[in-house]
């Protein structure tokens, strides 16, 4: 089973590993396409004021410019432990034990924007990039990850997917049909039964969920597999509304 999660525009700063090697990655074969990414985005950060603009920082986030513009040369840290944020935090990668990081690193992929899919323990550099952003030189980001990223995920030969991520992330690499999968939603229930997305508690339950499922070394093959696992784990899981999603209630 693979596991894809979103990535988060808050990271953690700093780390202790060598710099990028594009090579290292989860997904070999989307190197290429990583590499035009990277280039055009340390391309872009040598012009300040156009970085700025194009990735609509503020004032106070000029400094990010300076972060994309060390994308290669500065230091990384496994991309479960760069990632904060609601979904991260509640995650809380750090205090796994080794066996529940070492099913991370086996089992989830995090979505960047410049980087495609990268393993949750994965070394990658901090940096500022959103899904929508129109990099310079190449082409707009969902043109220049999604068909690459699906044919790499088909290659994988996964037996299912459990997709968490948001709409904007599954743009940038669908899940291929060949594939079984499942969109999940994160819900309320109310006292009447009808189901409301939720925001903030969204991203805090998915935290949750992924951590439940990594510290049970979980092994799933399909969608029965998940809701048996979620059953014994006390996870309230339903089929959706629409063909192919998930919901979590909570």
């Amino acid at each position: 089973m693979l596991v894809l999660l979103p990535p988060s525009e808050t990271k953690r700063a700093g780390g202790t590993g060598a710099p990028l090697d594009l090579g290292t990655l989860a997904l070999p074969q989307l190197t290429d396409e990583r590499r035009a990414a990277v280039a055009a985005l340390v391309a872009l950060s040598a012009d300040p004021e156009a970085a700025t603009r194009v990735l609509k920082l503020s004032v106070r986030q000029a400094g990010e410019v300076a972060v994309n513009a060390a994308l290669s040369t500065a230091p990384t840290m496994p991309a479960i432990d760069r990632y904060t944020g609601v979904l991260y935090d509640a995650l809380d990668a750090a205090t796994l034990e080794p066996a529940a990081r070492g099913w991370t690193g086996e089992h989830v992929l995090i979505q960047s924007a410049p980087f495609g899919p990268v393993g949750a323990l994965d070394a990658v550099p901090a940096y500022r990039l959103a899904a929508g952003t129109a990099l310079p030189g190449i082409p707009p980001l969902r043109r220049h990850w999604a068909a690459p990223s699906t044919a790499a995920l088909a290659a994988t030969d996964a037996p299912f997917v459990l997709d968490l991520r948001s709409e904007a992330y599954v743009a940038l690499a669908p899940v291929p049909a060949s594939i079984p999968s499942a969109f999940v939603r994160v819900v309320t229930a109310g006292v009447d039964g009808t189901v409301r997305a939720l925001n903030h508690f969204n991203k805090h339950a998915k935290g949750q969920l992924v951590r439940a499922m990594a510290r049970s070394v979980a092994e799933m093959t399909s969608r029965a597999d998940f809701f048996a696992w979620a059953a014994d784990a006390g996870w309230d899981a339903r089929d959706g509304a629409v063909a192919g999603e998930l919901q979590i209630v909570v």
